[in-house]
């Protein structure tokens, strides 16, 4: 089992509040993603679930148990994170086994413990090299090899994939979505790369200044943002937002609308602008369009569209698929 709830807890520094109030339910299995800017408390918050810190208010339930001043090592939770902080001088076997040696395990059950996680992960080829003969990928895995053995009730991920190149980001991404299904366990994720939120989570919780949100489905965040933050920080390209006559129209202090849900055309359109950028990505164009009154709009077209530099062209959107805003940031109904 592996059911985590969060209940008003609160983390200070001092006087200042990092985690104002935060309630959290996340359920046993669920792969669950905190997104945010840099500095919103999402590290904070998975430390505070680890017991890397400590609790200022509030309680911390695992499986139905107060955890709120349980030490780390009794929480039942393995942690990865950005680093590998593999030791050097041992083989990759040692390295997996060292949390078991250290818990004093029967030996014949840390070897089928070892044996299982290197299956898993597709490293016992690789279980008597060292970590300085592997990539920065297969380093990743051994981290979470030594995280697997100890059959956590949840794993903690601080940003693992952000020591990768690009390409390896998007394998281990895979990878680690593919050994959630295999494990069937439940993982806490934390990045800022909404990219990562929206292709791995069954559940993705939206952080700000250390409050949450909004809390649902990639999808359902993606189409139904609860407020213009949640609207401009999931998607990329970023949604558009527009102001004054055109928001007013609608009833709405400021309107928005997704790249993919503006219609070019060369002749006529809703909105003229001048093409700034043209950045094509094989299937995908996505043209920087400045607006007479508005901030450069971003429009995501075919890939082969013939618009350039200098280009006039001109953007309508889909009317039903602007999003409406009121004075509180809040989606309107």
């Amino acid at each position: 089992m592996g059911k985590i709830s969060l209940r008003k807890v609160t983390k200070k520094f001092g006087e200042v509040a990092v985690i104002p109030s935060l309630d959290l339910e996340i359920n046993d299995g669920e792969f669950v993603v905190f997104v945010g800017p840099s500095g919103c408390g999402k590290s904070t918050l998975l430390r505070l679930i680890a017991g890397l810190e400590d609790v200022t208010d509030g309680v911390i339930e695992i499986d139905g148990v107060n955890a709120t001043q349980t030490p780390p090592a009794k929480r039942g939770l393995a942690m990865v994170f950005q680093s590998y902080a593999l030791y050097p001088h041992m083989s990759v076997r040692k390295n997996i086994t060292f949390p078991l040696k250290m818990a004093g395990m029967d030996p014949a059950e840390q070897e089928r413990r070892v044996a299982n996680a290197a299956k898993v992960l597709n490293l016992t080829d690789y279980l008597e090299r060292k970590p300085g003969q592997l990539s920065g990928g297969q380093r990743q895995r051994v981290a979470i090899g030594r995280a697997i053995v100890r059959e956590p009730k949840a794993f903690l991920f601080d940003e693992p994939l952000s020591n990768l190149d690009a390409a390896l980001r998007v394998n281990m991404r895979l990878e680690i979505t593919e050994l959630h299904h295999t494990l069937k366990t439940t993982m806490i994720y934390v990045t800022h790369d909404q990219v990562e939120a929206m292709t791995m989570a069954d559940k993705i919780v939206v952080l700000q200044a250390g409050r949450v949100e909004q809390v649902g489905s990639p999808l359902e965040l993606y189409n139904a943002p609860a407020n213009i933050f949640v609207a401009g920080f999931i998607g990329s390209p970023r949604m558009n937002f527009v102001t004054g006559a055109d928001a007013d129209k609608l009833n709405a202090k400021t309107i928005g609308v997704r790249p993919e849900h503006i219609d070019l055309s060369k002749d006529a359109g809703h909105w003229k602008g001048t093409v700034t950028v043209s950045e094509h990505l094989g299937s995908d164009t996505f043209l920087h369009v400045a607006v007479e009154g508005q901030d450069t709009m971003t429009v995501r077209a075919d890939g082969d569209v013939a618009a350039r530099y200098g280009d006039t062209v001109y953007l309508t959107p889909q009317a039903d698929r602007i999003h409406r805003f009121g004075a509180d940031g809040k989606t309107l109904k």
